[in-house]
């Protein structure tokens, strides 16, 4: 396991119940026994008024959380969603309360504790993707979005555990499982998975074990847990957060965004983390101002006027999903929404491209982050043998088929990759997103996000009910997933899709349907579903 830095004589214990591997449980209580935490559901507006107030300070909450974390994670309900805390969190609090008590407040965030999924590289701690061969890698400097963050007065509470390699090593494997955290649980259901990629963001955030998380997706891996986990998860347009120091799939489809439990939240979050950065040259596409105040878009009456199409695909007319879509529809039309019945021209004709794309795109990639952070290992075909060596650890479950066969993929230049990725982004945006949008003058289309969370079931794989996400993810649009209810005590969210750089239109989309509803309901940390 990973050295525990001493700073604090408080939280050594804590920290050592965390990341104690021996503290797995298949099932444990929940926290029913514990005093009601002090900051449940709390927002970073509210958080900060208390702080304004002199009610609060950055100390207090970042340690509040990390009690929560060592009470919740290893211990309790062992969600496993946290892999590794941040040995200076305590000291960067006490630094943004010094600023505060000078006058000096950063911003929305100043104080705020946020975590990371661990593939986004930030000072002093790890940066692993949930693999052995990464466990002792420690990157020199923190990726550009973590720069934003501290710029901005966060604090950053710790990295989170994910679906090993983004969830691109195997086509049998358990979302939410790496060598180096294990199996992250669901809290509406521990016996059921949280989706993935960004399990561990998705789950941290429902348990109210920090203020918000930040995600990474290349095709469903925010959204996809954060419906799941009963949040809010936004997949930013390719371009608009930079992916440099963030451990890679595809430069096509990559990129990081906001996991949060309100829109609110999220919009404070993405302001901080966007931006043009010259290490990642999609971010020079990135239209306007570089830096958006997304909060101000915010407003109650935005459905009053606009114009959605409900795509009604497979997964909208499934028996647990079909009532809830009706009726988020019905509340739609009664905020003033014009909503229209439509589909996608080229609904999933992209896939096998796709896979394609991602094969190239992965190899290279890969190969050209283990050179320029001097990791570890310096290839995929060394990260390759590495599992083989360590068979026993890293392939118990699943194989690593997918590593394989990017490994036989060519140079960026081969005519199939060329053709692969301009058919599929066609296919997805001009031909698909942007063509149902024009058809009908839409600000947007919602869908489910995806079913609800499916049992987890190590060594037999994912059964994973479906998405609706993948035309933005491959097209490199927007999608923001919200809370749209419950089917057996388990979340599900509706899925907000727009055109590239459409975030603003969206949050507001979003923010207003979700002060309509209300569904986001807490998790139960049950053993199983607990119903309605």
């Amino acid at each position: 396991m990973r050295p525990i830095p001493t700073y604090s004589r408080l939280l050594l214990p804590m920290l050592a119940a965390m990341l104690c591997g021996a503290c797995q449980r298949t099932s444990s209580p929940g926290p029913a026994s514990e005093p009601p935490f002090p900051y449940q559901e709390a927002g970073i507006a509210e958080l900060q008024a208390r702080m304004t107030a002199g009610e609060l300070d950055s100390v207090t909450l970042t340690d509040a959380y990390l009690r929560r974390i060592a009470l919740l994670d290893r211990a309790g309900p062992a969600l496993r969603s946290v892999i590794e805390i941040n040995p200076a969190a305590r000291r960067e609090a006490a630094q943004r309360d010094a600023e505060r008590r000078a006058g000096r407040v950063r911003g929305p965030l100043h104080g705020m504790p946020i975590l990371l999924k661990d593939n986004i590289g930030a000072t002093p701690m790890h940066n692993t993707a949930g693999s052995l061969a990464l466990k002792a890698f420690r990157p020199q400097r923190d990726a550009f979005l973590v720069q934003r963050l501290r710029q901005a007065g966060a604090v950053i509470l710790g990295k989170t555990n994910l679906s090993e390699w983004a969830n691109f090593r195997s086509t049998g494997s358990t979302s939410g499982w790496s060598a180096v955290g294990g199996q992250t649980r669901n809290p509406y259901a521990l016996d059921h998975n949280p989706c993935g990629s960004s399990s561990g963001s998705a789950v941290a955030v429902a348990a109210n074990l920090a203020v918000a998380a930040i995600g990474t997706e290349t095709d469903g891996s925010i959204v996809c847990p954060a419906a799941v986990n009963g949040i809010v998860g936004l997949k930013p347009t390719v371009g608009l957060v930079s992916r440099d120091g963030i451990i890679p799939i595809s430069f096509s489809q990559d990129t990081a965004g906001p996991m949060t439990r309100s829109v609110a939240d999220a919009a404070l979050l993405l302001a901080a983390i966007a931006g043009r950065d010259e290490s990642d040259p999609a971010t020079a596409a990135m239209p306007g101002r570089a830096v958006y105040d997304y909060g101000a878009r915010l407003r109650p009456d935005a459905l009053r006027g606009a114009r959605i199409g409900v795509l009604r695909n497979a997964l909208a007319e499934r028996a647990e999903i079909k009532p809830l879509l009706d009726q988020a529809v019905a509340t739609l039309r009664g905020a003033g929404a014009t909503v229209i019945e439509t589909t996608l021209p080229s609904e999933d004709g992209w896939e096998k491209d796709e896979h394609t794309v991602l094969l190239y795109e992965f190899k290279n990639g890969l190969n050209r982050y283990f050179r320029q952070w001097r990791t570890p290992v310096d290839s995929l075909g060394a990260l390759i043998a590495f599992n083989e060596a360590h068979a026993t650890q890293e392939l118990h479950y699943f194989g690593q088929e997918l590593l394989l066969q990017a490994e036989q993929a060519g140079s960026l230049n081969d005519p199939a990759y060329i053709a692969a990725r301009g058919n599929a982004r066609r296919l997805a945006g001009p031909e698909g997103i942007d063509a149902t949008l024009r058809a009908d003058r839409l600000d947007a289309l919602i869908a489910p996000t995806t079913g609800a969370a499916w049992r987890t079931t190590p060594g037999q794989g994912d059964a994973y009910p479906g998405g609706s996400y993948g035309a933005a993810a491959v097209a490199g649009y927007p999608s923001l997933s919200v809370p749209m209810g419950h089917a057996d005590g388990l979340p599900l969210g509706l899925l907000f899709m727009g055109t590239a750089w459409s975030e603003p239109r969206l949050l507001e989309l979003g923010h207003a349907y979700e002060q309509l509803t209300r569904a986001r309901r807490p998790p139960v940390f049950a053993d199983t579903p607990q119903g309605h």
